[in-house]
């Protein structure tokens, strides 16, 4: 098992394994846990502010971390994200700028994910929908 950046829990990267880019093959982790509902793009009063994905994927990371906020976890504290989009293509064509807004938000921790493109989100507005799982370590 390998622990990378300062993330109080363990990267699970198998022997032998290509690395995995931008995401965790798995994570060990123990301590309290928060689990998210799926939180979307728009902002405290439930309006967009964007209509691209780009813009709503980094309002849905900073409304994620106000929720760990609350719980009294970090970004660090990630062990699992999963994404639904609408759009595979929108999102393969902004995976720089995706990319920038995570590391804008969440830093350079990346935990296991999934991203799944799906038909439609409950929001007719909304382009991404993701959970979240985290886990505050019990030192």
């Amino acid at each position: 098992m390998t622990t990378y950046l300062q993330s109080p829990h363990q990267f699970l990267h198998p022997e032998g394994w290509e690395p995995a880019r931008g995401y965790a093959n798995g994570m060990l982790a123990e301590g309290r846990v928060i689990f998210t509902g799926g939180l979307i793009g728009w902002n405290a009063r439930q309006e967009f502010e964007h209509d691209d994905l780009v813009g709503q994927f980094e309002q849905t990371l900073r409304n994620i971390v106000a929720v760990l906020a609350e719980g009294g976890a970090r970004p660090e504290h990630l062990v699992r994200l999963t994404w639904y989009i609408t759009d595979k293509r929108e999102y393969l064509d902004n995976l720089k700028a995706i990319g920038a807004a995570y590391r804008k938000v969440l830093g350079r921790h990346f935990p296991a994910m999934a991203v799944v493109q799906v038909v439609a989100l409950m929001e007719d507005a909304a382009k991404i929908e993701i959970e979240a799982t985290a886990v505050i370590p019990n030192d």
